[in-house]
């Protein structure tokens, strides 16, 4: 079995998540093996003479596998801040600094996690809703949530422009999500400036039940240290970081921390079904079909071009389901050949050419993206981009994501000193090659399949829902795969909600996608928060 995501990608593409534009239907998304990370880089970590923090951290952090920390101290800089939101002013704290993250059982120091927080000023922090942000990888820091999505500012990337203004404006948040929860940003061990602590180093909690476990500890501490055991506790991760959600939500669940919600951005929750893991024309990759509509769409490639494209995309999830699905299984046991005529609906249906569809039939996104438009590389989380063939924004593999991760890069290391008063002698590691090391196995699948440790997680409180957020142009996580792998679950459909997105993998770089992925967040928000006081009447009004 090959897994090409895991093994032969580089690190600059074990990244982010991304948004785009307008709602179209519900959907899904799982992002493999990217996490929303974005280039690294060198540069200084931030703050010097000319600049006024509220502290300067003396130490030096290491995201390199064998290193870890003699000692942590949890310091951070504290500033004040407002924000115009929802047709009024918000006072809010940020918190910017380390927590140590201990362990479960003998409470021995972990990790030194470095975390941002947004608290809303004058709020009861007893009742208050709280969220935890982090993107995936394996490797990437939350750097793309962060400064990208619901936090008080956000980068203006120009999506889907691959020749966007720059640098990306630095703006306020007309979408925060701070007027609905307070929100803290946690990096995973070995990015961002977050290190493990000897005796254990960072690669100790590089695989899937050591990060989810360590998260686990780390929001632990944050709770108990600001006082918070008793707010609302929502999830918010993205590509990778949405199956650490799943194993993480039961984790928490059977330590006695109860969630009210859990909110999963460009999804892959079961690697094993995700066809772009294993060596091309040798797995089912009926989950992708729909996303390659989406994008011939998009490049008015199909036939007709659809002018509905959410009733559209309904049709191609019933022609990949109930046409495609059936010949690629044939096509795979070796036990029957396309006919001419699916052929045929495949290149009016995608966009893709017949030879293509006849050298590859159970298509994988890879050979898509390279071949759908003639000399030139689609984006692979968000694929409305399109470049020459040997152009420089072609050069790693991506363009979506190189057209944005040195901004991402350069924007956080300006901001934590500018903005909340942090310095460091330590560049901020945006992405890092935590990925070569990963142990990938759980529950005793050699890839991880995080569908049952959700269901562990809802069944343990029934009062948990869930938010699933899809890019319908992202072909790293496809939204219809996702839809596929939470129908194994139809007793929890009820407490399920499905939404998809104009966009790719980080939906909310999408100024249209953003405002109505607000708005569902919020609705979602409200149910969630009604679900929790329904099961316990102390859960927060």
């Amino acid at each position: 079995m090959h897994l090409p995501l895991l093994t032969r990608r580089s690190a600059a593409h074990a990244r982010r998540t991304r948004p785009w534009s307008a709602a179209i239907g519900g959907g899904l998304l799982a992002l493999l093996v990217a996490a929303c990370g974005g280039g690294g880089g060198g540069g200084d970590g931030g703050g010097g003479s000319d600049v006024e923090l509220a502290y300067d951290d003396p130490v030096s952090y290491s995201s390199a596998p064998g290193s870890a920390l003699g000692s942590a101290t949890e310091a951070a800089a504290v500033t004040q801040h407002t924000l115009a939101l929802g047709g009024g002013t918000l006072a809010y704290t940020a918190t910017a600094g380390h927590l140590t993250a201990r362990a479960l059982v003998g409470d021995s120091a972990l990790a030194s996690m470095f975390y941002v927080a947004y608290t809303k000023d004058g709020a009861d922090p007893a009742t208050r809703p709280v969220t935890f942000f982090y993107n995936g990888g394996p490797g990437s820091a939350s750097v793309w949530l962060h400064l990208g999505s619901f936090g008080p500012k956000r980068l203006v990337t120009g999506a889907p422009s691959t020749a966007p203004v720059k640098p990306f404006a630095l703006v306020d948040n007309t979408e925060s999500l701070l007027d609905q929860s307070d929100l803290v940003f946690i990096d995973a061990v070995g990015t961002g400036l977050s290190e493990a602590i000897s005796p254990y180093m960072n690669r100790s909690f590089w695989g899937v039940d050591a990060d989810a476990d360590l998260f686990r500890d780390a929001i632990r501490r944050w709770l108990a240290l600001n006082g918070r055991n008793a707010s609302p506790l929502f999830l918010f991760g993205e590509s990778y970081g949405t199956l650490r959600s799943a194993v993480l939500a039961e984790r928490l669940e059977s330590a006695g921390v109860p969630l009210a919600g859990v909110v999963l951005q460009s999804s892959i929750l079961d690697y094993n079904s995700n066809c772009a893991v294993f060596a091309p024309d040798s797995t089912d990759c009926t989950g992708f079909l729909p996303t390659y509509s989406a994008v011939g769409a998009w490049f008015e490639l199909t036939n007709p071009v659809p002018t509905d494209l959410g009733a559209f995309l309904g049709e191609m999830r019933s022609f990949a389901e109930l046409s495609y699905h059936p010949a690629v299984e044939d096509h795979l046991a070796g036990t029957g050949s396309p006919s001419d005529a699916l052929y045929n609906q495949l290149v009016d249906n995608t966009g893709a050419t017949y030879s293509l569809w006849q050298s590859e039939f159970s298509l994988g996104p890879d050979r898509f993206q390279h071949q759908l438009i003639a000399g030139q590389l689609t984006g692979r989380y968000d694929a409305r981009m399109a470049v020459p063939i040997g152009s420089p924004l072609a050069q790693e593999g991506d363009p979506s994501s190189t057209v944005i991760s040195s901004e991402f890069s350069d924007a956080i290391r300006a901001y934590l000193p500018h903005v909340l008063g942090y310095g460091t002698k330590t560049p901020y590691a945006t992405v890092t090659n935590a990925i070569d090391y990963w142990d990938f196995s759980h529950d005793g699948n050699v890839v991880p399949d995080g569908v049952p440790d959700l269901a562990a997680a809802m069944t343990l409180n029934p009062a948990l829902q869930v938010l699933s957020l899809s890019g319908v142009d992202d072909l790293a996580t496809p939204f219809y795969q996702t839809e596929r792998d939470l129908q194994r679950l139809p007793a929890l459909a009820p407490r399920f909600t499905v939404r998809t997105y104009a966009g790719g993998h980080m939906t909310y770089l999408d100024d249209g996608s953003r405002q109505v992925e607000k708005a569902d967040l919020v609705a979602f928000y409200q149910a969630a928060l009604a679900a929790a006081r329904a099961s316990n009447p102390e859960v927060a009004k």
